[in-house]
C-alpha cells in the first residue's frame, strides 16, 4: 500500500512537472490565445495606439522569443492575422509589430522594397547583430503614432540581421536602404521603443 502510495505522488509529480514545462515552451498565453482566434485568419486586429494610456504601457514592454513551428496553429494564424492588420484599408503599412496589436512576441512582417514586386515577409525572434556607422535621412511613421512624422538621421545605413523563419531556419542577412529602416523601426517595437524615441520628444503629443 504504502509503495502503491508513493508510486501514485510520484507520477502526480512528474506530471505536474511536466504540464508546467509545457506551459513554459507554449508560443502563448490562454488570454493570448483568445485574443488571436477571436476572428478568422483574414481579418484584422485593433492596432494599439500610444495616446491611449493601457495601450501605450503595453508598448513599451519587452517582447518574449516565439518557437518556431510550422504546426502550430495558433501561431500561423496569428501570422495571418497580423499581415491582414497591416494590409488593411486603415493601416496600409509597409511593416508591422507583434506588440501593435497587444501580443508581446518577437514577430514582425517587412515589406521588402529591395525584392522583386516588394513582398512582405514575415520574421520570428529578429535581431540586429550589426549597424553600420554610415546613417541616412528617412521620414518616418507609425501606426500607433496617429497623425505623426518624422525625419530622422539616426538610422543605419546598412544592418545585419538574425531571425527565424516559420519553419525553424535560423538565417542571417545584410539588409540596405529604406528597407533596412522598416526593420530597425520594427525591432526596436520588440524592444518597447518607438521611433520619436530618436528626437527625444514626447511620444503623447500628436501634430
Amino acid at each position: 500500500m504504502r509503495y502503491s502510495v508513493g508510486l501514485m505522488l510520484l507520477m502526480i509529480m512528474l506530471v505536474s512537472c511536466a504540464n508546467q514545462k509545457n506551459l513554459r515552451l507554449a508560443n502563448f498565453s490562454n488570454d493570448q490565445k483568445a485574443l488571436i482566434t477571436a476572428f478568422d485568419a483574414d481579418k484584422p486586429m485593433r492596432v494599439f495606439k500610444i495616446n491611449n494610456a493601457k495601450d501605450s504601457v503595453l508598448l513599451r514592454q519587452q517582447s518574449s522569443y516565439v518557437k518556431p513551428d510550422p504546426n502550430d496553429i495558433t501561431l500561423r494564424h496569428f501570422t495571418k492575422r497580423l499581415f491582414a492588420t497591416v494590409r488593411d484599408s486603415l493601416s496600409l503599412g509597409v511593416g508591422i509589430a507583434a506588440p501593435q496589436v497587444g501580443i508581446l512576441k518577437n514577430i514582425i512582417w517587412v515589406q521588402r522594397f529591395d525584392k522583386a514586386d516588394a513582398p512582405f515577409e514575415v520574421y520570428l525572434n529578429p535581431r540586429i547583430i550589426n549597424y553600420s556607422d554610415q546613417k541616412q535621412i528617412q521620414r518616418e511613421g507609425c501606426l500607433s503614432i496617429p497623425n505623426r512624422k518624422a525625419t530622422l538621421n539616426t538610422r543605419s545605413k546598412t544592418i545585419v540581421i538574425e531571425y527565424d523563419t516559420m519553419e525553424g531556419e535560423h538565417l542571417e542577412e545584410t539588409i540596405s536602404d529604406f528597407t533596412s529602416v522598416i526593420f530597425q523601426h520594427e525591432i526596436d517595437h520588440l524592444n518597447g521603443i518607438l521611433f520619436l524615441d530618436h528626437l527625444n520628444q514626447d511620444v503623447n503629443t500628436t501634430n
